[in-house]
């Protein structure tokens, strides 16, 4: 399992990196201000910081609870990434709708593309962050990813 170290840095770059690309590109296809989607898009990493954190901790628990390991397959991985993203949904659609002024579908709609694409930024962050910092078993030595 991640220590609460690799943990913090999974997220923080995972945000970060997720930031970077979201906000100018958000601003383009959405037609907003880009300090506008700085706002959404700060405010969503806020949220997803603290989501990411919890989430995976406790996906993590549940699969070494039920299998005795946290290695994940790439069929774990895409259900992984969905699962997350759809409680990121949950949490930031009323935010999103309010602050921009828009109703709940047309919040809805511009979430579901914002969700879109970190699903598959999930997907690739998290293969890449597995193969830049692999875990480690009992022994110390670097686990062997399952495929």
């Amino acid at each position: 399992m991640r220590s609460t170290r690799d943990r913090i840095r999974h997220a923080l770059l995972f945000e970060i990196v997720g930031l970077a690309l979201i906000i100018p590109f958000g601003s383009l296809l959405f037609g907003l201000h880009t300090a506008d989607m700085g706002v959404v898009g700060v405010g969503s990493t806020v949220a997803a910081a603290g989501w990411n954190y919890v989430y995976n901790l406790g996906f993590d628990r549940a699969m070494q609870r039920l299998v005795g390991h946290t290695r994940k397959t790439l069929l774990l991985r895409v259900g992984h990434a969905v699962l997350f993203e759809a409680g990121l949904l949950v949490i930031l659609l009323p935010p999103i709708a309010w602050y921009l002024g828009i109703g709940l579908i047309q919040a809805l709609v511009m979430d579901l593309a914002i969700a879109a694409f970190y699903v598959a930024y999930a997907l690739v962050f998290n293969l890449a962050y597995d193969r830049a910092f692999p875990l480690r078993d009992w022994d110390g030595n670097a686990a062997q990813p399952s495929h």
